[in-house]
This record gives C-alpha cells, structure tokens and sequence, in this order.
C-alpha cells in the first residue's frame, strides 16, 4: 500500500494501492491546503486596509483548484438495473416534472442552494445554475428487469403513484420496455421471473450486457450514458479471490464462478464501456479490488451503496445531535414493516443479512464508541425487517431509543416514520444521475474511482480501503457542497466566521 504526505509532512499510511494514485492524491491536497492557507494570511495581514481606523474588506479570492468541467451537451442516457417501484417512481417523477404536472421536491440538484463566500455576500445560486448540469429534458431511459412489463404497468403494479397521474404520463411510460436481464436465483430467492438473458458463461452475459449498453447509446442518440442499480438486494457474501483484479474476475466470470453476482456483472458491462456506476442496494458490487481497478482505468466514477431513505435517514439525523449533546445511548431497537418487491426479497435471510449489514454500520460509525466509551461503549442496536404485504410501498419504521443524559438519568425517545419508500428513493437517484455525470465530465473528479463526496446519499458510503466512512448526514452535505465549490474555485465554508469580528 502506498503512503501518501500532507502539507505538513505527516504521513498517511495505506491509502492506496499504486504510487500514482497515492502521488496524484498528495498533490491534490498539499494544492488546497497551500490555497487555504495563503487566503487565510491575506486575510489575517494584507487583505484588509485600514482607512481613518476603520477596515475595508479586499475583494480578492484564491482559485484552489484547476479541475476543467466539460459542457454537459446532448442527452444523457440513464441506465437501470431493476424497474421496479423505485425505478419507476423516478422516471415517471422525471416526465411529470419536465410536463409542469408536480415539482422535483427532495432532489438537492434542483431545489438546493450553496452558499458562496461570507454570509453578508449576499451570493447563494440554486446547486444547478452553480455547476453544469444536465438538463432533465436532456434524460433518455432504459433498463433491464426479469419482468416484461413496460414502465406504465410496472409502476401501476408498485402501486406509489396516483393512477390519474400514471395516465397522464402513459404514452412516454410505455415506451420505455425492459431488456432481457442477468439474473441468478441463488442470490435473489423469493421472486422469479421470465425476462431473462441466457449464455453459456458469465462472461457471455457481460458481453450481451455491454451490447445493450452500445446499442441504447446509438438507438438513443445519447452522449453520455450513467447506470444506476435499482435492483433488489441480492444475499450476502464476502469478496474473494475472484474479486481482486480484472484478470481474475474475467476469468471467473469464464468460468462461470458462483461468487460473481449479476450486480457485478453489470457493473463489469458498464465500466468496461467507461459508463459510471452507481450501487443503490446494500450489494457486494463496485466495492471491491476489480471494481475500483476499472473505475479508475476507464474513469467511470462509481459510488454506493444503499440509497439512504426511512429509517436510516432518521438516525443520520438524530445521533449526530446526541454526539454534539455528549448524550449517552444505551440501546436502539428499530423494527420496519413494508410489503413491496423489495419487502417480499428481504423476507429471505440471505438478502436480509445484506441489508442488516448495511443499516448497523451507521450508528457505530456516527457514535464513535472507541472515542466514548462511557457514552456509546455498551450501546445495543438492533435492526429488524418484516415483510407485510398490505402496507405496500408504504413503509413504517419505528423505534425506540434509550439515551441517558446528566449524572446518568435515562430517557427515552419513540419516533414512528410512516414514510414512502420509492418516493424518498426517488430523488436521490435523480441527484446521483446528475452529479455522477458531472463527475465524468470533470477532469478533477473522473479518475478518482470511487465519489466519497456523495455519501450524503447512502447508508453505506464506499471509501478507500483503510479510510473509516463518514455517515454524519450534515458533515456528509457539507462535503458535497465543499466539492462543488472547490471544483468551481469558490472558497470552502468552513463556518469559523471569525472574519466577522476583526
């Protein structure tokens, strides 16, 4: 593993594999850290003048990155994996927006603003006009499902969206039909289906997959493509042999190796043909050695994984407080009940362990017990999913938390979250549609591999290996948008605001 220095000298260990990528990294931040460092003494010595004793503030600003972001012209094809209630929730979202029926709310890239310079500049753009962005009349669609249904009647099947608004919409649904899928009924037990690609070998799968990907971009008239997985949450395994480098996968995938899931070989398909990819399930998929090898060869960003929707989404909000409050836990037990597709997958153990993976992660990680023992070092958390049919798409997470405050005196918090699953998931693929476009268009971001600056999105953010993930919902937003800023040469907030009181 390669070492990487900081500004300072300091030495970080085991943060990446190849001394290229360890050297590009070192020289990204030593670049930031001198750009902030030299506005932090403008500021603190010639950037202001004083006149009659009083100061006047220099108008001057320090450019801390030299990242080039290409136009976002022609259309953009967005490819996905499962059309099932939260594809289709997104989609026919897209064409109601784009027909003034309804308004993009949740989606950051559309309704959100950043903020540029102090707060008495007076300068906060919507995230869209700030960074280019492609336009949602520039989106194209396709996707691959084991079912035939064409997207009007798989969305009237998912039962999220008002049928008066679905008949609205009809013609364009149902124009866009699923192609034949990748599908392997050892990962996802519970539901079966007859859209299903056939080949001697994995590899010839992959290949029929990378087919599809040219042929849409050329039926499309797309110049761009993104692959954004919506499909169910396939049972747990853990990485092996199969998954270290591009060699030995490829010859896994010829030989048929049950440890490649139909996840990675879409993923495969995708980077193989530069398409960036996104993880929206809890699925072993673009986080591993082979994976990450591509992103980076081919420069398809990828991110992950598992949209960050109901309940997750809460403790991403609330245990943040309790950390910034030193307010003890000593027990969170969350159950959830919901009767979609995805409720019917996660009734099998294997698919359920994924998920169960996935939803732990984040408390230890935002709570930090080896930092706090006393508070956090004998928490007990507990995740629970059922499956329950009449509830549909409309899922209910409830919880209890036991937190203890001063001189140890317990109390407790009850929240019951009668949420819309397909309806929260639904923007944040909007999001991870554009930004992951924008990523591929910039020169900064494009090799990177994996996009950690959109952890905002999912319950488990992908990192580089030995690099701890960041799970705290607003230091994940601040991320995103210090991205955005750094990449346009807009100073970082950092929210010191010191400046004020000079």
């Amino acid at each position: 593993m390669a070492d990487w220095f900081d500004a300072d000298g300091r030495r970080h260990r085991k943060q990446f594999k190849k001394a290229d990528d360890a050297k590009k990294h070192e020289h990204r931040e030593a670049a930031l850290a001198h750009a902030v460092r030299a506005n932090r003494e403008l500021k603190l010595s010639g950037a202001t003048s004083t006149a009659g004793g009083k100061k006047s503030a220099r108008s001057e600003t320090v450019t801390v990155t030299n990242a080039e972001i290409a136009p976002a012209k022609g259309k953009l094809g967005v490819m996905i994996p499962g059309m099932g209630a939260v594809a289709t929730t997104f989609v026919a979202g897209v064409e109601a927006i784009r027909k003034g029926l309804a308004k993009p709310i949740g989606s950051l890239t559309q309704m959100g603003t950043i903020r540029l310079g102090k707060r008495t500049d007076g300068r906060s753009p919507k995230i869209k006009e700030f960074v280019p962005l492609a336009g949602l009349d520039d989106l194209v669609f396709t996707g691959w499902d084991i079912f035939e249904d064409n997207m009007y009647e798989a969305a009237s099947n998912a039962g999220v969206l008002d049928q008066r608004l679905l008949d609205q919409l009809k013609p364009f649904l149902s124009s866009v039909t699923p192609r034949a899928a990748v599908f392997d009924h050892n990962y996802v037990k519970k539901i079966d289906g007859p859209n299903v690609k056939k080949g001697k070998t994995k590899m010839d799968l992959a290949e029929q997959l990378r087919d599809d990907i040219r042929d849409f971009k050329k039926t499309s008239g797309a110049s761009r493509l993104i692959t954004m997985w919506c499909g169910s949450t396939e049972s747990y395994i853990e990485a092996g042999e199969a998954h270290q480098s591009v060699k030995s996968f490829e010859k896994a995938l010829r030989a048929n190796d049950e440890m490649i899931a139909p996840s990675m070989v879409y993923a495969y398909a995708s980077l193989m043909e530069g398409v960036p990819f996104a993880n929206g399930a809890p699925n072993l998929t673009v986080d591993l050695p082979v994976m990450l090898e591509l992103s980076r060869q081919n420069e398809a960003p990828v991110c992950g994984k598992d949209f960050k929707t109901g309940q997750t989404l809460m403790k991403t909000i609330l245990a943040p407080g309790f950390k910034a409050r030193m307010l003890g836990l000593n027990g969170w037990f969350s159950t959830n009940i919901l009767g979609n597709r995805d409720g019917e997958v996660l009734d099998d153990p294997g698919s359920f362990k994924t998920k169960e993976e996935s939803k732990l992660s984040v408390l230890e990680h935002i709570l930090q017990p080896e930092l706090y023992p006393e508070l956090y070092g004998d928490m007990y958390h507990k995740v629970r999913i059922n499956y329950y049919p009449p509830r549909g798409d409309n899922k209910e997470g409830w919880d209890n938390i036991d937190i203890f405050g001063w001189l140890g005196y317990p109390m407790q918090i009850k929240v019951d979250f009668l949420c819309r699953d397909s309806i929260l998931a639904a923007p944040i693929v909007l999001d991870l549609v554009l930004l992951m476009d924008l990523a591929k268009r910039c020169s900064e971001l494009k090799g990177l591999g994996i996009q950690e600056w959109l952890s905002f999105y999912f319950k488990s953010p992908m990192t580089v290996p030995g690099l701890y993930p960041e799970h705290d919902l607003f230091i994940q937003l601040m991320k995103l948008k210090n991205t955005l800023r750094h990449l346009k040469g807009e100073e970082l907030i950092t929210h010191l605001g010191l400046e004020y009181y000079d």
